[in-house]
């Protein structure tokens, strides 16, 4: 039995609390909201963000980050990525040296354009850093449904003892050590996800659909291969699996987000709306940042960068791709003489 941490009570948080105890570990669930840990400790269910979850009984609750952090064999961050920097500063006095800490958020700071992991180790340089990523939603697993996910680590010996931790005959882990490629497949897909809300709310079909998943994952691989990514790891369960996943399911909150501003929503609103953290709208400026810095074309996710920050319509927006110049499909591939 593992002492871990989850530092974090949102959806996914609280998805792999009741994963990780229901594996038989020690676990402890840490908030920044007092009422939300009096919510779970009294009802043993987040009624919020997931309801109808019932959490088993021995899952400890409490406001304590020192508490939390101290003493565990693996931390889980599973705070928003708007907030992963913030919260590693309050964590870092208390993380001893070579503590494994599993990052599940998805997201590229828009500063500085690190990925998640890297904000983390500049934060807590005496960690060691992981990345748990996958077409994984909270709703899914909090329930059961079988899932399979991808963690990341640096050391084959970590990745193989967060596999063992973790996976149980509905949540298949694999491992990989390309940390950039799953980080930056998560992130990215959740701004493509908002393209495809975005054609879901215009009216358009599956035909858009299937076209925005298959060149947003070129767009994708293109830019992770240039920083350094695998090709491998964008056409696995980080890349084109976790993409497929959330532009295809209403449980994603970047299609929501999208399907309303296709309808018409202005930003704020359709913010407002769903009511939880859109994170690709956090990764889809830092996207930019990167396609500029790499010298990567990113087509569609410059298109989603007008609507949501430079006023443009989003019908208009698919004007532009669709009007873009004539080119092959794969530029390496050269024609036979």
């Amino acid at each position: 039995m593992l002492r871990i941490g989850i530092i974090g009570a949102g959806s996914w948080g609280i998805a792999l609390a009741k994963l990780l105890a229901d594996n038989g570990h020690n676990v402890t669930v840490w908030s920044i909201i007092a009422e939300e840990i009096e919510m779970l400790r009294s009802k043993h269910e987040h009624v919020d963000k997931l309801p109808g979850v019932k959490l088993p009984d021995n899952i400890d609750y409490t406001t304590d980050l020192k508490a939390t952090c101290s003493d565990k064999d693996i931390l889980v961050l599973a705070v928003p990525s708007p907030y992963t920097r913030s919260t590693a500063h309050s964590m870092k006095d208390f993380i001893a040296d070579g503590q494994i800490i599993v990052n599940v958020a998805k997201g590229i700071e828009e500063k500085t354009l690190y990925t998640l992991s890297q904000v983390i180790e500049e934060e807590i340089p005496q960690a060691k850093v992981t990345v748990l990523s996958g077409p994984s939603h909270a709703e899914e697993v909090g329930r059961g449904l079988p899932t399979t996910v991808v963690v990341g680590a640096k050391e084959q010996e970590t990745a193989e003892f967060l596999q063992n931790a973790f996976m149980n005959d509905v949540f298949r882990v694999y491992t990989s050590s390309d940390i950039l490629g799953m980080e930056l497949g998560g992130a990215l897909k959740n701004v493509v996800a908002l393209a495809a809300g975005i054609a879901d709310g215009l009216g358009f079909g599956d035909n858009a659909k299937a076209a925005l998943i298959t060149r947003g994952i070129t767009e994708i691989g293109r830019l992770g291969m240039a920083m350094g990514g695998k090709f491998e790891t964008f056409c696995g369960l980080t890349g084109i699996g976790d993409l497929i996943v959330t532009c295809a399911s209403m449980h994603s909150r970047n299609r929501r987000a999208g399907i309303l501003i296709g309808q018409g929503k202005s930003y704020d609103e359709a913010m407002a709306e769903v009511k939880m953290v859109v994170e690709g709208v956090y990764s889809a400026k830092a996207a930019m940042g990167l396609s500029e810095k790499y010298g990567v074309d990113l087509p569609i996710i410059e298109q989603v960068n007008l609507v949501l920050f430079g006023g443009k319509p989003a019908k208009d927006a698919l004007s532009s791709l669709m009007g873009r110049d004539k080119k092959d499909e794969h530029l390496n591939i050269s024609w036979q003489e």
